[in-house]
């Protein structure tokens, strides 16, 4: 019997291989021989090939459960990615074979094809054995490890080059980021400052100097308006932390202030809306600082706002609760569920780069000595005290996006207009909740089905004692017994792995390239009375001119997407290959170009087009 096979070998940079590749077919009643794969005169699995073979197979080895593939040297190791092999019997329809993988060294690797199955489906003693021995294999190079006390679990790996090969930055990205990152200054025209530490600006107007190479709408208005109170308010709104404030029903005790002290600066007749006070502790060298009061006293009050609400951005809304989580499900995926499990080819495209982003910045980014202590207040230290005080407070419903929304009091659209981010968002939820939900119900016919799925049992613990370090007044299920839950559960993990982040992400740039709308750190402390602070006082406050070139290459670094990025909705390795959910990605895809549209005809009119939830700019994971 002579079957044809079909290989394709990927696309990134270094994926073709010059080695040795074999071929095994394993069967429900046995084995085909081991096969090279190689054609005589031709230069086989380069860089986006797609070869075919002849493969004969002299027994009947009964029904393809499997097959494998085996590299070996020939001269000297290389990598080899596969994206998928398909086999063709002399009569009847072609299997695929999902891979996508790297095959490294001398590496033997089993494919299961490319149909989903549960645990319940596999009845063959080979099938099972085959799930069994991939969940080994991988939780031996995905392991658990605790890089700060009270911190979620990461992978156990010191350095990009220890994690596993499939989960590093491909070729492209790695340039990608090292030119973002590297080059950015020189881009910039800032490398004659950087050479500036402790040599503050003398005014805004000196701040300016280092935009000489940028052209950014949202930045320049910001410019321009950024010691307006409406956009002070504007950003709490739409910016880059859009959920740091909740409703308030009852002023807190150690705020005392009365609605005579303000009134003369209220609109609408509404009441305490504007005050800010910088220390917690009421006394007379604690003074609340009012619209009313100089010009200075006000702006420096709300320029202390903004850099406190940057600290909490970049550490507990954008670093904890988008990059440490979505790790945690990366790892947990990986370790509890086998490639040919639903779910896996479900989130493993919303897990792309995550464990390998994080590594870097593990590496160079939140590291002592790192970037976030070059700029950052809340570096030194002060950072990982701010993840694990949040840790404390993590609970599931502030995860599941419309609850979270209610949570914090500010769903009404009518009570709080002008929310791009809700309501954006929440379009964007509903659209992964059903696609979520058509995938679930293709696999699962009954909470029963769900139940007894050992491996997603398995895959919620991993979650919950890693992720949460098996904290119950957290809220995160531990196990779940039935199809909505399941499928809630499923659409967060893909919500905040692309939505939310991209929300908090992508507009850095935008909102904090204007160092006095948010410094990244102050100097002086903050005054303890009225009426002291001048120009120069705030220029010695805002951060030095080397610290706001770091500040202002870095937030420019992690604003941009990439020029193969994936948006959401976007799986072009086809780790599914039934029609149903072919079908269920393409009506997916359809609800999103309506978000995606409907977004842009709001934005038509808008002097502050926000865009940073609209599904065209949303990547897929948590990838930058």
């Amino acid at each position: 019997m002579i079957f044809t096979v079909t290989v394709a070998t990927g696309h990134q940079l270094c994926s073709g291989t010059d080695n040795y590749v074999f071929l095994t077919l394993v069967g429900s009643e046995g084995c085909s021989e081991r096969t090279l794969l190689d054609t005589s005169l031709y230069d086989d699995l380069e860089r986006g090939a797609v070869d075919s073979y002849s493969v004969t197979v002299l027994n009947d080895i009964g029904e393809i459960m499997f097959m494998k593939l085996e590299k070996c040297k020939y001269l000297s190791h290389d990598e080899w990615y596969c994206r998928y092999v398909t086999i063709k019997p002399p009569t009847g329809e072609s299997k695929v074979f999902p891979c996508y993988r790297w095959i490294t060294d001398d590496m033997e690797i089993e494919i299961r094809d490319g149909k989903a199955r549960l645990p319940l489906d596999d009845h063959n003693e080979v099938a099972k054995q085959h799930r069994y021995r991939e969940l080994q294999q991988r939780q031996k190079i995905f392991r658990w490890k605790e890089w700060q006390p009270g911190f979620p679990h990461s992978i156990d790996a010191n350095v990009s080059k220890d994690l596993p090969r499939d989960v590093q930055l491909d070729m492209t990205k790695v340039v990608d980021f090292t030119y973002n990152y590297s080059k950015v200054i020189g881009n910039l025209y800032l490398n004659k400052f950087l050479d500036m530490f402790q040599t503050s600006w003398s005014d805004f107007s000196d701040v300016e100097q280092i935009f000489v190479g940028i052209s950014n709408t949202t930045s320049e208005y910001l410019m321009q308006h950024w010691q307006e109170d409406f956009m002070f308010g504007y950003q709490f709104l739409n910016g880059t932390n859009p959920v740091i404030f909740e409703k308030c029903n009852k002023l807190p005790d150690k705020f005392p202030v009365t609605n005579e002290m303000v009134e003369t600066c209220l609109e609408r007749k509404l009441t305490l809306e504007e005050e800010i006070k910088l220390k917690q502790e009421p006394g007379p060298e604690n003074p609340i600082f009012l619209p009313t009061d100089t010009n200075y006293d006000w702006l420096l009050a709300k320029m202390w706002v903004k850099s406190s609400d940057y600290q909490i951005h970049q550490t507990v809304t954008h670093l904890l609760r988008t990059h440490l989580i979505s790790e945690v499900f990366a790892i947990a995926m990986y370790r509890q569920l086998p490639a040919v499990h639903p779910l896996f080819k479900l989130l493993v495209p919303h897990i792309r780069f995550t464990i390998a982003i994080n590594t870097k910045a593990r590496e160079q980014l939140i590291c002592e000595c790192g970037l976030f202590d070059k700029m950052n207040s809340s570096g030194g230290g002060g950072h990982v005290y701010l993840v694990q005080r949040a840790m404390k407070d993590l609970t599931y419903q502030s995860f599941c996006f419309p609850e979270a929304i209610k949570m914090r009091g500010v769903e009404s659209r009518e009570s709080l207009p002008y929310y791009h981010y809700r309501d954006d968002a929440l379009k964007v939820w509903d659209a992964v909740l059903g696609f979520v939900t058509d995938v679930v119900n293709i696999y699962y016919i009954d909470d029963e089905a769900v139940e007894i799925d050992n491996e997603l049992q398995a895959f919620m613990e991993d979650v919950f004692i890693h992720g949460l370090r098996a904290d119950n007044s957290s809220g995160f299920p531990e196990s779940v017994s039935t199809i909505q839950t399941l499928t809630e559960y499923l659409t967060m993990i893909i919500f905040n792995a692309s939505c939310q982040h991209a929300a908090v992400n992508f507009g850095q740039y935008d909102w904090c390239s204007w160092i006095p709308n948010t410094p990244p750190t102050m100097r002086c402390p903050p005054p303890s009375e009225k009426g002291t602070v001048d120009m120069h006082y705030i220029m010695e406050s805002l951060p030095d001119r080397g610290r706001s070139c770091w500040h202002l290459g870095a937030v420019w670094a992690l604003s941009q997407y990439q020029d193969n990025e994936l948006y959401l909705g976007m799986y072009p390795d086809e780790y599914f290959t039934e029609q149903p959910v072919k079908e269920a990605m393409e009506k997916f895809r359809t609800n999103l170009q309506e978000i995606t549209w409907l977004i842009a005809e709001r934005n038509k009119d808008m002097e502050l087009p926000y865009y940073y939830a609209s599904p065209d700019r949303i990547p897929n994971s948590v990838a930058v």
